[in-house]
């Protein structure tokens, strides 16, 4: 990927590519680049880029209203695509650095057929307790909430606001952050008890929580618009039932549950009916299985399992009930799916001190995520 006089730019971009997984990335720098582009303007070096594997040349070129973006095809030694994006912001901003991921997703259409997952953020808790933001590549790490205690965000389907468990003087309940304010609407304060793992179906309008009291634990149905009274959708008879995930269409939830006396991971319809045991008993293991999450596309669940005495990250199809482990090393829990449906992010204690990592689901690849510890974590849709 060649460049004039945009470094940083460059840099940017090449890293979503790379964290991308769908295509190696070859790297030059601003001298390299130079030297592969002659001064008549758009004659690249052809012949070299091909004895280096190159398939597309990417050329960003910033303008005084935005940037340009072009991709070279070397086989045919033609333009096959490009396109103006609006860059707003300061230099290095947030909103500067989330348009050139936008950037990024485009050019990954452009190739793939469908968006990356660069314009996106990560929600998680970080070890003073507060829900924390992130963005997908390790950027502007900032603090969003300031309570005794802040658990389990879960992001609204259009991206402005997240739902999380908050603990205050009140109790705990379930809060509703606004991005765009800053201020949280406490949504469960009539209901008493414990109220955690709380999920916002794809409606954008019903939001789904688990509530305990001392027999056990049920997931509860609320409207998320208005002040109407929480409605029981599990019969756990005592066991606990939490970590509620939508399917991508609304109209089943994944959750855990103890009522075959084990943790295990169960569907069912969205208003509580027609519950189904999703994950088989292994005789001769201590089972726990937690935290589900349904993928975008619908296609797998993602979950923690105990595997030798540790938990590890696996996937279950939802179709024909297969089954892959993706980790191995270390404690690993807290899956949740980017808006690709390839990558993960999960917590893992593998460094020394619980991080959030992102894993690419079909290479295996990882990459830590954070640098100051973090649990918890929640992957964003894509921005518009």
């Amino acid at each position: 990927m060649p460049g004039d006089q945009t470094d940083s730019v460059r840099a940017i971009i090449q890293r979503d590519l790379d964290y991308d997984d769908r295509a190696t990335v070859v790297a030059l720098d601003a001298p390299a680049a130079r030297a592969m582009i002659p001064a008549s303007g758009d004659k690249f070096n052809y012949p070299l880029f091909a004895k280096l594997g190159v398939v597309a040349i990417i050329r960003p070129q910033i303008g005084l209203t935005g940037m340009t973006v072009s991709m070279y095809d070397v086989a045919t030694k033609k333009l096959i695509q490009s396109g103006n994006f609006s860059i707003p912001g300061e230099v290095n901003g947030r909103s500067w650095r989330m348009a050139l991921h936008g950037v990024s997703d485009e050019i990954g259409r452009w190739i793939f057929g469908k968006r990356g997952a660069a314009r996106s953020r990560v929600l998680y808790v970080g070890t003073d307790g507060q829900v924390w933001v992130i963005d997908s590549d390790g950027a502007n790490p900032r603090k969003l909430t300031s309570m005794n205690l802040a658990l389990s965000p879960a992001w609204h389907p259009n991206g402005n606001a997240f739902v999380f468990s908050g603990f205050t003087s009140r109790g705990s309940q379930i809060g509703l952050y606004s991005f765009e304010t800053g201020d949280v609407t406490w949504k469960s304060a009539t209901t008493r008890g414990l109220n955690i793992t709380p999920v916002i179906a794809p409606d954008g309008h019903t939001i789904v929580y688990a509530n305990g009291a001392e027999r056990g634990t049920d997931l509860m149905l609320a409207d998320l618009d208005g002040d109407a009274e929480a409605r029981r959708i599990t019969v756990g008879r005592g066991s606990d039932n939490t970590s509620p995930s939508f399917s991508p269409d609304g109209r089943q939830i994944a959750f855990m549950s103890g009522r075959a006396g084990h943790p295990e991971l169960y569907t069912m319809d969205a208003d509580g009916t027609n519950p189904q045991l999703l994950t088989q008993y292994n005789y001769g293991e201590q089972n726990y299985r937690a935290s589900p999450d349904w993928a975008p596309d619908g296609r797998l669940i993602a979950y923690q399992s105990r595997i030798a005495g540790s938990f590890q990250i696996m996937t279950i199809d939802f179709r024909d009930h297969t089954t892959k482990q993706l980790t191995s090393d270390g404690e690993n829990e807290d899956p949740s799916w980017a808006p690709d449906s390839r990558h993960l992010v999960f917590t893992s204690g593998r460094s020394g001190q619980h991080q959030l990592w992102v894993l690419d689901s079909e290479s295996g690849r990882m990459r830590q995520l954070t640098k100051s510890g973090g649990r918890l974590a929640a992957w964003s849709p894509l921005f518009k």
